[in-house]
Formats: structure tokens, C-alpha cells, sequence
């Protein structure tokens, strides 16, 4: 099956542009025409864009520190629109880099495409208006939600709660595409219970960039002629790709539809917080509470993070408002005298049948835990309150100007055996001696078995490991102080034999990708080249360097 070569005139002008398309000078139809080579497509060609305020756009994210120009942003008006411009650049005698960019909340550039295509996916939620947020229920696997993946999730929480549902994993931060956290993992404090967004997924409509014909053991990447093809994949059918996509950092496809898990929605939530000056007794309670994880478990929580507190971040943080005024005082003081506090946050769910045993199951389970007496602190809430706890805060700093700035975050997981040099190494050694005000840093643990090991998420082999946040926010002035503590924080990783992982990783070398993904690079490997053999999906992840080339 042959290529479908653009003309001469358009292939000998992308030969001279393609490198430096975004300093081409002329009118934006020229432009536009220099990334689209087959010329015929009007359907989509009009659907391009390169004025400057969108160009803008797309070359920042949440992070504001790295900034990458596309030559134009896609505003599709379907999914069909999205497969076309991918079976463009397939098709194309020199190809070009194409980024789905849902909510662009990325911190280093992983949702840009230098010099490429940038797919503006919240235009596509707009043209949908909610309409790909359909509940259903099947025999086999019950309750789920059909969900485009350019959907965010507080919108699917509001739409299953109306029929008395709900996922059951979450991200602390609703305002995120389901798209998105499914090509990471999607994390929050239910994943030791329920496991990440991955692990509760059914099904996903997929668009690649190569054509499937009866099966994919049957197709050589060489011989495949790039379609954007829609393909549906689950664990019962075309596994590879379902496996490669979840946790595939947009590797391998762009989702258009994922079929999410349903529960019983709960009514209300009692959250409870604890406060610790000994690191070991913290992580220690912690790892007792989730180990108790069934899913039908009824004396479970549902819910565990843990958190630093330090005199460099507020009491309060902006991720939520919790300890009352009355007692700042007294836990000022305790920080003081410890320089770090430990705090666990827990949270059970309940509903009108459940609240008469509440008290009960929250005492037996907390029973025994070793926190600094008289500072236990509760609060009764709506379910929807809690899991869109966030939001408050992010509309605080939007008012003071304080959302869109740098943020240097830096997420990682570490080994359950290696956290306490972790914390002597980093909390109380790096950390409190740079003496940097802080945001938030989250510290909490996750059971491995809770996870698919077949899919492309990275995580480490121990059966516990803890995920480290450090969620920073600095001025634009300012932001490089704690970019050299997290490069410190990983360097004191490496020499100290700390084998860590990243989570929304950052990587620059082919060595470090190799070594995040561990036993699993050799499998990613292949599925690129099976399932994106042009390397034109996600470049601004840098997991692949190779200069995109002409087909001969």
C-alpha cells in the first residue's frame, strides 16, 4: 500500500520550512498551507490557527517556565477533524508534530509542539457541550460512563451524580480532562484503595496513527499506511494498545472516548486530619491504614493523602482551608518546635443508611495511632465539596492575580524502604536549609498491587511506595531557586541509591528515559513504533528526539 504523496510544489516547500515554520513570514493561509500539504482537505484547513493570542496560548501551560511556539493550533469541531489532521501528517512526504492540549496543566511542556500542530481540545468540549457524557449500565461490568476525553472531570462527576453515581478515583484537582490524567495515571488519595484513574477504565476509542486491519500481530509498522483510525480497545480486545495508551503520556494515540467505572455515589464525608512530629510513626500509621484497601470493604477509608507542614508555607494551604483560626497559634508553635509537622488526612465516606456507624468505624480505625495527642481535627462535608476541595483555592489566587504564575512542581514516587532516608535527606536536610517559602508538599502511600503493571505508567516494584509532591508556586523572578532544589532533591536520589521515579516525569536524555521506564523501555519502545511509527504524537514529552524525516 503506497503513500499518499503530497505534489512536488508542496512536499519542495515543506523540504525548505518545515524547520523553520514558525518564522515564516506572509499570511496565516500561507502558513497554514506550509503544515497542511494535501491542500484538497478544506474541511479542516480553516480550522487552523496562528494569530498571535493563540499562538500564545498553546506555547505556555500551568507551569509557566517552559515555552515552546507551534506553527498553528487545531480548533477541531469533532473527532473526525482530529483523525484527519493526524492521517495529514502521517501522509505527509515530511511529517509533523502533533499535541492534544486539554487544560494545558502541565508544568514543563508536555502538551507543546514546537514548530507543529497544537489540538486545542477545549474547543472541541465546547462545540460537544457535555452531549459525550453518557451513563449506562451493562450486566457484565455495571454501572459506567461513556466520556470523551476532552471532557473534564468535574463535569463527569456532576453528570453521574445525577443518576446516583460516580467514579470511585480521582485526581485532587477536578478541572483536568479525562484524556489528560489518563495518559499519566490520575492520582489522589483514593488510589490505595481503588488504584489510579488507569485501573478503573473499561474501554477507550482510540486515534492512532497507523491503520489496523484483523489484528495487531498482523501489521508491520513499515507496511502500515497512517489513517487516524479510530480503534476501540479494552482488556478483551486490542489490549496492547489499551495497555500502551493508559499511562502513555500520549505516546501512542489521542483518546477520544474512555468508558470510566461507576459506584454509588455517597452523600457526605467526614474528614479527619492528624498531626505528627515523628516521621516514622506518620509513615508507619499510614501504611496501616492502607492496608486495609478492599474495595467492598466496608470498615476501609476511602480516602488517605499526608502533608508537610513547615514556617515556610501557610498552616492553610491554597489546596484547601481546614485547621480553624483559634488553633493556628498552638500549631505555629509546634512547627517551631519541630521545624516539620507531619499531617495525615483521611476521609470516609457515608450516606443517611451509613452515618449511625460513622463515629464507630472511624474510631476502631484510628484506634491506636500514634499522632500528637489533642491535635485531631474534623469536619463533616458534602461529597461533592471534598472532591472538588481545590477549586476554593484556585479561584482565591485567581482573584489576587496568584494562579498563573510559575509553578516548579516536582512529583515523584519512592520506595517504601527508602523514605526514611528521604526524609532525613530532603525534608530536613535540603529542604529546611534552602528555606524557600513553600506550597503544599503531599506525602502519602499507594499499594502497587492496585495497579496494572501491563500498562505504560511507570511506578516502583516495591509493594508499598509513597508519592512525594512538591507543589511550588514562585514569582517569575524566582522561579529557578526551586528548580535547582528539585534537581538537588533528584542528584541526592541518584547518590544516595534512592530509586525513584517521576510522576508527570521531566526528563532530557534518551538515558533517563530509559532508566524511568526501567524493565518496561523495550516494550514502550516497540509500541511506538507500532502504534506512532512517525514519532509525531506528544513531542513536547522529549521522550524521542529523532528528527522527524521524509518518507522515501
Amino acid at each position: 500500500m503506497a503513500l499518499n504523496y503530497p505534489s512536488s510544489t508542496c512536499f519542495i516547500l515543506l523540504l525548505v520550512t518545515i524547520t523553520r515554520l514558525i518564522y515564516t513570514v506572509g499570511k496565516t493561509e500561507q502558513r497554514k498551507a506550509l503544515i497542511l500539504p494535501d491542500l484538497d482537505i478544506e474541511n479542516i484547513f480553516h480550522k487552523l490557527r496562528d494569530d498571535p493570542e493563540t499562538i500564545q496560548m498553546a506555547s505556555t501551560d500551568y507551569g509557566h517556565i517552559v515555552h515552546e511556539l507551534p506553527a498553528a493550533v487545531f480548533h477541531p469541531s469533532s473527532i473526525d477533524d482530529i483523525a484527519t489532521l493526524i492521517k495529514t501528517s502521517y501522509n505527509s512526504f515530511v511529517p509533523f508534530h502533533i499535541a492534544a492540549r486539554g487544560q494545558g496543566h502541565s508544568t514543563q511542556g508536555q502538551a507543546m509542539a514546537r514548530d507543529g500542530v497544537v489540538v486545542d481540545m477545549a474547543t472541541l468540549r465546547k462545540q460537544r457541550n457535555g452531549v459525550s457524557i453518557t451513563v449506562s449500565k451493562d450486566p457484565l461490568i455495571g454501572h459506567y460512563a461513556d466520556v470523551g476525553g476532552e471532557q473534564l472531570w468535574i463535569d463527569v462527576l456532576h453528570a453521574s451524580l445525577e443518576h446516583g453515581l460516580a467514579p470511585v478515583s480521582w485526581t485532587d484537582y477536578l478541572y483536568l480532562t479525562v484524556g489528560g490524567t489518563l495518559s499519566n495515571a490520575g492520582i489522589s488519595g483514593q488510589s490505595f484503595r481503588y488504584g489510579p484513574q488507569i485501573s478503573n477504565v473499561h474501554e477507550m476509542d482510540v486515534i492512532t496513527g497507523m491503520q489496523f486491519l484483523r489484528s495487531f500481530s498482523a501489521i508491520s509498522p513499515t507496511s502500515c499506511l497512517g489513517k487516524g483510525e479510530f480503534v476501540t480497545c479494552s482488556t478483551q480486545k486490542n489490549l496492547e494498545l489499551f495497555n500502551a495508551v493508559l499511562g502513555g503520556l500520549g505516546q501512542f494515540g489521542v483518546i477520544a472516548r474512555a468508558r470510566i467505572a461507576l459506584e454509588a455515589a455517597p452523600k457526605r464525608v467526614k474528614w479527619v486530619r492528624l498531626l505528627y512530629s515523628d516521621f516514622s510513626a506518620f509513615t508507619e500509621d499510614q501504611e496501616r491504614l492502607i492496608s486495609i484497601n478492599g474495595k467492598k470493604q466496608k470498615n476501609a477509608l476511602d480516602f488517605l493523602e499526608g502533608m508537610l507542614l513547615m514556617n515556610q508555607g501557610p498552616i492553610n494551604n491554597w489546596r484547601s482551608s481546614f485547621f480553624p483560626l483559634s488553633d493556628h497559634p498552638r500549631i505555629a508553635s509546634l512547627i517551631t518546635e519541630h521545624s516539620i509537622l507531619y499531617c495525615i488526612e483521611v476521609a470516609k465516606y457515608y450516606d443517611d443508611q451509613t452515618e449511625k456507624n460513622l463515629d464507630k468505624e472511624i474510631q476502631v480505625l484510628l484506634q491506636g495511632l500514634a499522632y500528637i495527642p489533642g491535635f485531631y481535627y474534623e469536619k463533616n462535608v458534602s461529597y461533592v465539596e471534598f472532591l472538588n476541595r481545590v477549586r476554593s483555592g484556585e479561584l482565591k489566587l485567581q482573584s489576587q492575580g496568584l494562579w498563573e504564575v510559575p509553578h516548579p512542581w516536582l512529583n515523584l514516587f519512592i520506595p517504601k524502604s527508602q523514605i526514611l532516608d528521604f526524609n532525613s535527606g530532603v525534608f530536613r536536610d535540603i529542604i529546611l536549609k534552602r528555606n524557600i517559602s513553600s506550597g503544599p508538599v503531599l506525602v502519602y502511600p499507594m499499594n502497587r498491587n492496585k495497579w496494572d503493571d501491563r500498562m505504560s505508567a511507570s511506578i516502583p516494584d516495591e509493594d508499598v511506595f509513597y508519592t512525594v509532591g512538591f507543589l511550588h508556586s514562585s514569582g517569575f523572578d524566582s522561579w529557578k531557586a526551586y528548580d535547582a532544589q528539585n534537581r538537588e532533591i533528584l542528584e541526592f536520589c541518584r547518590d544516595a541509591g534512592i530509586k525513584v521515579k517521576q510522576y508527570l516525569p521531566n526528563h532530557s536524555t534518551q538515558e533517563d528515559w530509559t532508566n524511568h521506564f526501567g524493565a518496561k523501555w523495550m516494550k514502550f519502545l516497540e509500541r511506538k513504533h507500532q502504534f506512532d511509527p512517525r514519532m509525531i504524537l506528544s513531542p513536547g514529552q522529549k521522550i524521542f528526539h529523532k528528527q522527524l524525516q521524509p518518507a522515501f
